[in-house]
């Protein structure tokens, strides 16, 4: 019983935001996993089979390989958070495209598998250290089956602004 509530939570929350309440939040470009993200904050989850499942490895800034495991359509930030991977500052902006804490780097196989970047995520990515070729915010990037068993690489340094020093107060 708990899953068809789920399911119906989750049809719920899509007629929600396609509701013209919230036309204006998600932008044209939004991913389809955006929609999760906001089910998932809302506490509405749907059944997911061992066959939904994909693994990640993730590589961190001191090289160490954290392995999680995510559903299909989840984003890369979904899976950071819901395995409580202990990657510093990823995700600041909780996938809201404001910041570029969760950029990553694909392997090349898999990256030109990858949906077509945005305006909106190029210009985040723009503001990230270690830009390279193969390069992605994980909150814009959702899993499919095809990724099963891949390795993304968080790069040694992050633009993220809570770390600014401000260097206008004086001391």
């Amino acid at each position: 019983m708990a899953a068809v509530v789920n399911t119906r939570a989750l049809f719920a929350c899509r007629r929600l935001v396609s509701s013209s309440r919230f036309s204006g939040f998600f932008s044209a470009s939004s991913k389809p996993c955006g929609l999760q993200a906001l089910c998932r904050n809302l506490n509405i989850t749907s059944s997911c089979s061992g066959e939904d499942k994909v693994t990640v490895h993730f590589i961190n800034r001191d090289n160490e390989k954290l392995t999680a495991v995510g559903k299909i359509g989840d984003s890369l930030l979904d899976v950071v958070i819901n395995n409580n991977l202990d990657i510093d500052g990823y995700g600041a902006c909780e996938g809201t495209l404001a910041c570029s804490t969760c950029h990553v780097i694909f392997e090349e196989h898999i990256f030109k598998q990858l949906d077509p970047i945005t305006d909106e995520e190029m210009d985040m990515l723009d503001l990230a250290y270690g830009l390279t070729e193969q390069s992605r915010l994980g909150c814009q990037v959702c899993l499919t089956k095809k990724m099963n068993g891949m390795t993304v690489r968080v790069p040694e340094a992050v633009a993220d602004v809570r770390q600014a020093v401000d260097v206008g107060k004086s001391s």
